[in-house]
């Protein structure tokens, strides 16, 4: 049988399609006009965006900072491309290692007050290289349900390689975290792992109760914080943010947000760093980081020393459009950052809402299942240091708009919360 035609008849008639909705079948929102993924853009400025000669107001970005379209950013990757060319054609561990990956993870160390960092060449990297690198047979693994997939496939990945134990607590529950891990011995070797800032709800993780438990409980505590870095704590990320840095064992992060360009990293003590480095394997047979993405989060790194009213200007917009929002009656759940659910809960009605603030001019994402819970579909919604306020002034008026064409009863809060992320 043809091969495309059992593609057509899987996602057609599958038990597995037929479960995630019919909003999830792609062929059905291609049918319908309302398909919100792999839209092309050709061209962006950061905030704005053009696509098929249209120009659109972008709140669906990482890019918290705006520093994707900073002068000084982009000199520092076209000067690195001058010196070291456009790639490093080999692993960390025998041709890549160029004298800036070193700088660069001097730099990072010293900015999150940790002993060494370890630079991968993505985000997701970082995560199964880490994870299945410090776990062994008999070992436990805690997780948060809504900790990044990267998290989740390195757990079941160090599960299959080495039988360690794994156990999920519900979402930023420090009870049912307690309950879980009173189970187990405490001379138990026990990795615990949380997101620093959730990048679906935008809520961020109770560290000063969690760090508590690690202690009793002879813990390793790993923060992911690919989405708190650039944001909280003056930009060092959550544990600065919460004071606790000295208490936090691994620090997670990526350049692929803030830092605008590509790529992780990990921090923690030198033995840790080392044990990682000669282990993960993620690390040891990949090829390191392009030249210009490590000279573009060195310039990140600089303007963030020396400008810190970028992580200010973030974090007031985000104020501003989560008062706004709420008050036009719009579902954000529990966020405390520039991530911004709209949580509507239906898929249909949820892609309904993203065609019509498309239709306004306004670019932001959709999150149907199974990404999320069947029954939790959302807009995430983001925001940069650099909106201006007259695109914010737009933006709130796209929301006007959509509220007027779309029930209220269908932001009313919802019971469900979101269960997994990009």
């Amino acid at each position: 049988m043809d091969i495309i035609k059992k593609c057509h008849e899987f996602y057609s008639d599958s038990e597995y399609a037929k479960s995630l909705g019919y909003t999830s079948n792609p062929r059905t929102l291609q049918a319908l006009g309302l398909y919100p993924f792999f839209i092309p853009i050709s061209h962006s400025e950061g905030t704005e965006i053009i696509i098929d000669h249209r120009k659109f107001i972008m709140i669906g970005s990482n890019n918290y900072l705006g520093m994707t379209s900073h002068p000084k950013v982009k000199e520092a990757a076209i000067q690195a491309i001058k010196c070291y060319g456009t790639g490093c054609t080999g692993s960390r561990l025998l041709n890549g290692t160029l004298d800036i990956h070193l700088q660069l993870e001097e730099k990072l160390a010293d900015f999150l007050g940790k002993e060494k960092a370890l630079v991968f060449s993505t985000g997701y990297q970082t995560n199964l290289g880490t994870i299945t690198s410090l776990i062994k047979k008999g070992d436990l693994i805690l997780a948060d349900k809504k900790c990044h997939a990267s998290i989740i496939d390195a757990i079941f990945l160090a599960h299959s390689q080495k039988y360690m134990l794994m156990r999920y607590f519900k979402h930023n529950d420090m009870t049912d975290l307690l309950k879980i891990i009173s189970r187990y011995p405490e001379n138990q070797n026990k990795l615990i792992i949380v997101d620093g800032v959730y990048s679906m709800g935008g809520d961020i993780a109770r560290l000063p109760e969690i760090i508590p438990l690690c202690k009793k409980h002879n813990a390793i505590l790993m923060v992911d914080d690919a989405h708190g870095i650039g944001v909280l704590g003056e930009g060092r990320g959550t544990p600065h943010h919460f004071q606790c840095t000295e208490n936090i064992h691994l620090i997670m992060g990526t350049f692929s947000k803030s830092f605008a360009s590509i790529g992780g990293f990990i921090a923690g003590t030198k033995e840790m760093i080392h044990w990682i480095q000669h282990l993960a394997r993620s690390f040891i047979f990949s090829a390191s980081l392009p030249p210009a993405s490590v000279a573009t989060v060195l310039a990140v790194l600089d303007i963030l020393y020396k400008e810190p009213e970028h992580v200010k200007r973030v974090n007031t917009i985000a104020e501003t459009m989560r008062s706004e929002l709420t008050t036009l009656g719009f579902d954000i759940g529990r966020s405390q950052t520039p991530v911004i659910p709209i949580i509507i809960g239906d898929q249909f009605k949820t892609v309904q809402a993203w065609k019509i603030l498309y239709e306004e001019g306004i670019f932001t994402n959709v999150a149907l299942p199974p990404a999320v819970a069947s029954d939790a579909s959302l807009l995430r919604t983001s925001y940069m240091a650099t909106h201006t306020d007259e695109q914010i002034d737009k933006v709130l008026q796209a929301f006007k708009t959509l509220k007027s064409k779309l029930k209220p009863s269908r932001f009313q809060k919802q019971k469900n919360e979101v269960t997994i992320h990009e």
